[in-house]
């Protein structure tokens, strides 16, 4: 299992667009992918999932995930949160 806490630094969050982007990167991984934020823990693969954490600017949230590329996946997903735009 790989864990990270990362800080949201897209500037509009983890919303509509950044979040459709997010979960279509997430379910290239095998390994399962999980976002935490308080006591809310959610499957990266879901859309409505991401939505309803409704990640802003400036966020915390920890990341992560089970399986043979859990590293990967950990590693991918917390560059694509702390990433100030998706081109």
């Amino acid at each position: 299992m790989a864990e990270k806490t990362v800080q949201v630094q897209l500037k509009s969050g983890l919303q509509a667009r950044p979040a459709a982007l997010f979960v279509q990167e997430a379910t290239r991984f095998n390994s399962e992918i999980f976002l935490k934020k308080d006591n809310k823990k959610i499957n990266a693969k879901s859309i409505m999932g991401i939505m309803s954490i409704a990640l802003s600017n400036g966020e915390e949230v920890t990341i992560s995930a089970e399986g043979r590329d859990s590293e990967e996946a950990v590693k991918t997903m917390a560059s694509l949160i702390e990433r100030e735009e998706w081109s």
